[in-house]
């Protein structure tokens, strides 16, 4: 392999690693604008296991603005990312497969007990699937695999 093709090998990686970021961001900060605008015209996701549901990023962003309001604070952590290219159309690098683990610790909606800690973790892997586009990588689907879940009990103070 050549310098040059390793050097763009190297940018891709970032660039990938950048819109996974941005997905977490996004999700966090309840940007759905920018969730939907990650996504492929034809990208979709599945949170099924995680209770939620699969559709399109228009209908995922939509039911994710609902649900996340129990949650108004969130913090995902995306780690352990492992990036591999594929070829499109003879073309090599058009595509990009990421399996990354991940950790969201976040707090229920009026719990007012003074605490900033999470009272809501869960973790588990995703499988997320990208496309070079015209505008940069897009996701083109995304697919949660929820592995644990830790709800402490929640008991009236006295």
């Amino acid at each position: 392999m050549t310098q040059r093709v390793e050097l763009a090998t190297v940018m891709d990686r970032m660039a990938v690693d950048e819109v996974i970021t941005d997905y977490a961001v996004a999700v966090d900060d309840g940007n759905w604008e920018a969730y939907r605008e990650l996504f492929t015209a034809d990208g979709r996701a599945d949170y099924r296991s995680a209770g939620g549901i699969e559709g399109d990023a228009g209908k995922i962003a939509a039911w994710l603005a609902e649900s996340m309001q129990l949650f108004p604070m969130r913090q995902h952590l995306i780690v352990n990312r492992r990036v591999r290219f594929g070829i499109r159309e003879q073309d090599t690098g058009d595509t990009a497969r990421v399996q990354a683990d991940y950790v969201n610790p976040m707090r229920f909606a009026g719990d007012d007990g003074g605490s900033a800690a999470p009272d809501f973790l869960c973790g588990g892997r995703y499988a997320f699937s990208l496309l070079r586009t015209y505008d940069g990588w897009r996701l083109h689907e995304v697919l949660v695999q929820e592995k644990w879940r830790r709800v402490p009990d929640r008991q009236p103070t006295p």
